[in-house]
């Protein structure tokens, strides 16, 4: 946002002011219900610019950066400050020409509810640029005292209890300018009050002074400020350039306090005369009042002095000297003062960061506290013969404006292309194209390097008096300060940090602590000798699944060629200086030994309370939090990984050094043995696995871990404790190092990459964890048959399975995967586990697996039916299905279950069918089964189409196949009678013939005296499938069932059946029409439909067959003849037609001779 004020214009001589930061936490960013929880305003100013962001550890915030700039205004150092009242937070910016003031909403007006469940909340920000800017009552010109000449060099602000902005500006000619706002929701005029050092004080309103200003001397130019409210009055602390703490009353407009810092310097000779320059101030609100620091920039030295005010009888006050505190020479660049330290940040000669911090009233010693900054990226990064030059690592800051795909895509396009347009030579061998590879990558990686360095150059500190939180504020990013474990602390220590067993905290025995100092001062030996290329190899080493112990030799080999500074010397020297090194390593490795009997991830205890759930399902949960967690535990395993490699490279160095293992032995201290070499070994990759890449961290953070780690920690404490930063994410840190390790019996880590389709990186974690973890190793052989399912490998899969079936028993993790089934659950937690397995392979499509697997499960089912029967019915359907015929019967045959096995059978026999396999079907041997099959087929040809569905056909070819003709014609007559009653057409006609036809067939290949059929009830053929025996359609209660009595057919009863049908063809052909009602006519109905017809000759046949009276068929014949004789000629013509319908061998085909011949009969 451009901003622009009315009336300012470029002051000459070019006035610059370093780049600054600060920062503002809410008053209850320590309270967990808060909405301001865990949450902070930091700020940087470079030139006219300011940057504002707005942060959150629990939420995540929507428009929380907003950059203003000032044009032709230079912002102050300590220019920019937030104030925040119930309704508003208030920005207070100061620069060298105007003072602003941004009024925002406050959080809790933006969310009035009490409960806020969003996962992305609004910020204060979203809103301001509807924000006026330009308007007067927010944006003032400083005014110019007359003959005054210059601007403001620092300045201050705040906001008194009434709403009116203070600004507190040091004049350029000495003593301080306050001009002041009225409150924002109020008219009113702007004020400017001078302070200075003469008795007598101005007023002035507005921009015009009142009277004529006395002198002023630059001796009191203030070099930095800062305000205080106490006691109705607001109290102005001047740190001047002749190096005097002065306080000034605004109520009073009066200085009531003057002190030489120079007083609480020793050797301060000569510095009277030197000016001050770089002095600093900060405050701090104590138990006993209000303290104050003063840092005075010295050559040579720089010194910290912590006064307390002390307020006295009438308004008097005095300052009692609290601590004097030196430091070294390096550049300060910013401090903070709390209750009980001060931290400080520097940058030394090598534009280094340092951060060092002091408890000021109890360090007798003043000893500065050492903070590990970590440390920049490697100038120069080792690529191996076996890796690609284009090496990614997502880095913490995150890049909203291109994903993280484009951004590697850009990146790689990039270079490529730069590569590209240098090659002269149209052909180079391979070595020479990677060569130019790794050069202009490397050349990509120093561009990266110094842009990071510009970005990480320090500018300010804050600590948050509410939670503790450290924040130390860079250029271009916050880094967040953690509190240091002992085992790293000490790791990374400096040899002159490590000065006394106090500094020993993980023991307390005094010797012991000597010798664990002792020790680790020959690791920190073992680590400067390691070359990068040496810790490469070994890096390498463990991603092979290498032995450390062989890598830790060739470390130590290589070492002791190229040792030319004796420092293997020096490391046996100290050695002997042990008393107890086994004590000391033992100390060492348990103190970093991340295991535990509990489950990290257990369910902790329900806390009461729905606001203070939500709360909780909140903390730490923002993209910040979770960058911050996740960067900490990472650098920690890396930490603890070094220390492994170095202990194990000494361990080895120490058992090579008979002369120290025999100086030790003579103090009756048991030699380390090999097994001391093997536990740091089991440490060493351990530690090396927890390091998986940190974007798989985060997303175990995001997704699992955090829900359970915050849940453990608030069931083992009060919920209304307040947030301190210090204690959360140790625990934090703790807990999620625990859910990772994986010998810890939790399995989360894993769970979490499966359900997030990280098959790459679990297959990865797997294989790293394989050689030496012996807990949940079931699991992770589950797991990693998964991932070989993901990536089509299925038969690797199944023998990951089958390798994980027999630690179902053993591990919680397939306990709860078969404990979760929902079908019917199984005798055995290996059944079960079986049963998971195989609905695994089913969903995924490998039915062949599904198979193997199964007919494996079955000998594990050998005394429970009901599995085994499941289990074959599942052999039986993946068979059946990959058209395996005969395995699929024999599956079913070895079903003991017959529900199953008679479900199985139906089923064979549907999709036989289906696929026009019947020569399988009817070839099978089906013992014991035979009824079943039978009743199976009749029940499908009773209960479905008769011309969609060739059941009967199959009936009667499963039956001639087992030479059983007399049921063969059965079901051929069965089928006849049910297309003569149902398909009453043409085709239905012609089907009932064959079919008749077929049953004679099959009786005339019986014995006489056997050829004869039950012919079929109406019931058989008519009744609904699964019909109630007792109840009719209605529901009611049937009538007692009627007796069929059976009728026997024999070989001319099915004769007289057969030329019936016939009959009925032959009418069907000559007259379609009556097709609809032959189908079910009897013999006396089918002789009237044929002389109707005139076909006398079908007639006289059926009346032949069945002995039945000629009389009908002679009067037919006879009309037809009596309407022919009184017809026309032409009506004759047409009679040819029937006429021809009745051709014997007897007829004479003359019109003489026709009416003798039927006469003659």
């Amino acid at each position: 946002m451009d901003f622009l004020s009315a009336g300012v214009s470029a002051l000459p001589g070019g006035v610059k002011f370093p780049d600054s930061a600060g920062a503002f936490h809410y008053e209850e960013s320590g309270t967990l219900l808060s909405v301001t929880s865990n949450r902070f305003i930091h700020w940087c100013t470079s030139g006219d610019r300011v940057q504002l962001v707005e942060q959150s550890l629990d939420t995540n915030l929507l428009n929380n950066a907003v950059r203003l700039q000032l044009s032709h205004c230079i912002v102050l150092p300590g220019g920019v400050h937030v104030h925040e009242t119930l309704n508003n937070v208030v920005i207070l910016v100061s620069t060298n020409q105007s003072v602003h003031r941004l009024v925002l909403p406050h959080p809790s007006r933006m969310y009035r509810s009490e409960l806020v469940t969003e996962l992305h909340m609004q910020s204060i920000f979203t809103d301001v640029g509807k924000l006026s800017l330009q308007d007067p009552s927010h944006s003032v010109l400083i005014p110019s005292s007359v003959g005054q000449a210059g601007s403001p060099s620092t300045s201050t602000a705040w906001l008194s209890q009434s709403g009116e902005a203070h600004y507190a500006l040091a004049s350029p000619a000495g003593g301080i300018m306050v001009v002041s706002l009225p409150p924002h929701d109020t008219q009113g005029s702007v004020s400017v009050v001078e302070l200075k050092r003469s008795s007598m004080m101005q007023r002035l309103s507005g921009w015009m002074p009142s009277s004529i200003r006395g002198e002023q001397s630059p001796a009191d130019l203030a070099l930095s400020l800062a305000v205080r409210e106490l006691e109705e009055d607001s109290f102005i602390f001047a740190l001047c350039q002749d190096h005097k703490l002065r306080m000034w009353s605004f109520r009073e407009q009066a200085c009531l306090l003057e002190a030489d810092m120079l007083d609480y310097m020793p050797a301060c000779r000569g510095l009277k005369r030197l000016s001050g320059q770089g002095h600093r101030l900060r405050l701090s609100p104590s138990p006993s009042g209000l303290c104050l620091c003063v840092y005075l920039a010295v050559p040579q030295r720089g010194q910290f002095t912590v006064l307390q005010l002390v307020s006295t009888d009438s308004s008097r006050y005095s300052l009692d000297h609290v601590s004097s505190l030196f430091t070294t020479q390096e550049t300060l660049v910013d401090f903070a003062l709390t209750s009980t330290d001060i931290w400080a940040v520097w940058v030394d000669d090598s534009n280094t960061t340092v951060v060092k911090y002091i408890d000021f009233e109890h360090n007798t010693a003043g000893q500065w506290n050492q903070v590990f900054v970590q440390p920049p990226p490697e100038e120069e990064v080792h690529i191996g013969v076996d890796q690609d030059p284009r090496i990614y690592r997502r880095g913490s800051e995150r890049i909203t404006d291109l994903s993280w795909d484009s951004l590697k895509k850009e990146v790689t396009v990039a270079v490529e292309s730069e590569l590209q347009s240098s090659v002269t030579e149209f052909e180079f061998s391979q070595e020479d194209y990677r060569q130019l590879q790794v050069e202009f990558w490397s050349k990509f990686y120093a561009c990266c390097l110094q842009y990071q360095e510009v970005q990480s150059l320090p500018l300010g500190l804050t600590v948050s008096q509410n939670t503790g939180l450290i924040c130390l504020l860079k250029k271009g990013f916050v880094s967040f300060l953690l509190p240091c474990f002992a085992v790293d602390h000490l790791y990374l220590s400096y040899d002159e940090y490590l000065f006394s067993e106090e500094e020993t905290p993980i023991t307390e025995e005094p010797e012991l602590g000597r010798d664990v100092l002792q020790l680790v001062q020959c690791l920190r030996l073992v680590s400067d000798a390691v070359s990068g290329e040496m810790a490469y190899e070994m890096e390498k080493a463990l991603e092979h699944l290498q032995s450390p112990e062989r890598a830790a030799d060739l470390v130590l080999e290589n070492m002791l060629s190229n040792d030319n500074e004796n420092v293997i010397e020096d490391i046996q020297n100290k050695l002997q200086d042990i008393r107890n090194p086994m004590g000391a390593m033992m100390v060492l490795l348990r103190e970093m030994d991340l295991e535990t009997d509990s489950d990290v991830g257990g369910e902790g205890t329900l806390v009461p309370g729905l606001n203070l759930r939500i709360s909780l399902s909140q903390l730490l949960g923002s993209s910040s939090a979770v960058s911050v967690v996740c960067q900490a535990v990472c650098h920690m395993t890396m930490t603890r990984t070094l220390f492994c490699r170095d202990l194990l490279i000494l361990q080895k160095l120490y058992l090579r050094n008979t002369s120290t293992r025999h100086n030790i032995q003579c103090y009756e201290v048991i030699p380390v043995p090999d097994m001391m070499s093997s536990e740091c070994e089991v440490l060493t990759v351990p530690f090396y696995t927890v390091l998986s890449p940190q974007t798989v961290v985060e997303l175990f953070y995001q997704t699992a871990a955090r829900k359970l780690i915050i849940s453990q920690i608030y069931s083992q404490q009060q919920s209304n404790a307040p947030l301190r930063w210090s204690h959360m994410i140790s625990n934090v840190v703790v807990l999620l190092a625990q859910l990772l390790w994986p010998s810890n019996p939790g399995f989360q880590f894993p769970e979490c990459l499966m359900a997030n389709c990280q098959y790459t990186q679990l297959q990865d974690y797997v294989r790293l964890i394989g050689p030496w973890c012996q807990v949940n190793i079931g699991s992770c052989r589950f797991m990693l048959g998964q991932c070989y399912l993901a990536n089509g490998e299925g038969q690797k899969a199944l023998q990951c399975f089958q390798e994980a079936a027999t630690e179902v028993e053993k591990e919680e993790f397939l306990l709860k995967l078969t404990g979760s089934e929902e079908e019917e659950a199984a005798s055995t937690p290996r059944l079960q586990y079986y049963n998971k397995v195989l609905r695994l392979l089913e969903d995924v499509g490998l039915p062949e697996l599904v198979i193997q697997l199964a007919s494996l499960a079955i000998t594990e089912a050998a005394s429970d039916a009901n599995s085994q029967a499941a289990l074959w019915t599942r052999i039986f359907k993946h068979h059946l299905d990959l058209g395996h015929n005969s395995e699929a019967y024999e599956a079913l045959t070895q079903n003991p279950d017959c529900s199953m096995q008679l479900d199985c059978l139906r089923q064979l026999v549907v999709v036989l069918c289906e696929r026009s396999q019947l020569q399988d079907l009817v070839q099978f041997s089906y013992v014991n089964l035979h009824d079943e099959v039978v009743g199976i087929i009749e029940s499908r040809a009773r209960g479905l189409d008769l011309l969609a569905h060739n059941y009967y056909e199959l009936l009667y070819a499963f039956h001639i196949n087992r030479h059983n003709y007399r049921k063969a014609g059965t079901v051929m007559f069965e089928f006849g009678m049910r297309l003569g009653r149902e398909v009453r057409t043409h085709l239905g006609l012609q089907k009932q013939v064959n079919c008749y036809l077929a049953a004679l067939n099959c009786l005339r290949l019986i014995r006489p005296e056997y050829a004869w059929i039950v012919q079929p009830t109406s019931g058989a053929v008519y009744e609904r499938p699964g019909a109630s025996p007792k109840r009719n359609s209605d529901g009611e209660f049937s009538s007692d069932p009627v007796k069929h009595q059976v009728d026997i057919l024999e070989l001319k009863d099915l004769e007289k059946e057969y030329i019936l049908s016939r009959s009925r063809l032959t009418l069907a052909q000559h007259h379609p029409p009556s097709a609809a009602i032959a189908g079910s006519a009897s013999a006396v109905e089918m002789v009237a439909l044929l002389v109707q017809t005139g076909l006398f000759d079908s007639a006289l046949s059926i009346c032949q067959t069945f002995k039945l009276n000629l009389t009908s068929v002679f009067e037919g014949l006879t009309f037809k003849c009596i309407k022919l004789q009184f017809r026309g000629e032409e009506s004759q013509n047409e009679a040819w037609s029937w006429l021809a319908a009745n051709q014997l061998s007897s007829v004479v085909n003359t019109k003489e001779s026709r009416f003798d011949f039927y006469s003659c009969v």
